[in-house]
């Protein structure tokens, strides 16, 4: 049930890049930093590889992919600066995100301060729910929206890039082109190994 779930989300992603393009890296990518587990692991690969086939940019996907992460980000920075902690942990569940993970961002940002949102911004799972301890101790809005601006950008682009070498190798490597016989496989391929860890790390924390 588990796989058909993942798989139905990367098909999904798959169709939503190919049919808007930076637009549909933009949403998701708002929609991940919202939040809700919709990796970015799967997101940015898949658009890197429409930059192998020469349907977008690297530059262009990793722009298109920090503002949507600027845009889903600002949401959860509101709910964090709105309804504090209480509201975190009230509606955190319903997106697997448990006390322990909002303890882990809460740790860095009291740690390093407002440059924890550029390094958690490159760093897997936490990057996702950064953004809510930095509502809760109500950041520097702008200061917030640079550090967000940059860490992102510089994830999607790897992202991206590791995507397009995928792609390129797809097209001209034959072992590779035997193995992956459509685009769609490499990247529900990704998917099940990016939503799975981050499903299993959160429901793991979850019933700690």
């Amino acid at each position: 049930m588990l796989n058909q779930i993942i798989e139905f989300l990367a098909k999904g992603t798959v169709a939503a890049i190919s049919a808007m393009g930076y637009a549909g890296v933009a949403l998701l990518m708002a929609i991940e930093s919202a939040c809700i587990p919709l990796p970015s692991e799967i997101i940015m690969p898949f658009a890197g590889y429409l930059v192998s086939t020469g349907e977008l940019t690297l530059f262009g996907i990793a722009t298109a992919g920090a503002i949507g992460c600027n845009l889903g980000s600002t949401v959860a920075y509101a709910v964090g600066a709105r309804g504090g902690r209480p509201a975190v942990e009230r509606w955190g569940r319903y997106v697997l995100l448990s006390s322990a993970d909002i303890d882990m961002a809460e740790r860095f940002f009291a740690r390093y301060g407002s440059v924890t949102v550029f390094v958690c911004r490159l760093l897997p799972v936490v990057r996702t729910f950064i953004a809510l301890p930095a509502g809760i101790a109500r950041m520097n809005v702008w200061r917030f929206q640079i550090y967000t601006f940059v860490g992102s950008w510089i994830w999607c682009y790897a992202l991206g890039y590791v995507g397009a070498r995928l792609g390129a190798e797809w097209n001209t490597n034959p072992t590779v082109k035997a193995i992956f016989h459509q685009a769609d496989v490499i990247i529900v391929g990704l998917g099940v190994l990016g939503i799975g860890f981050v499903l299993w790390h959160r429901l793991r924390r979850r019933g700690a």
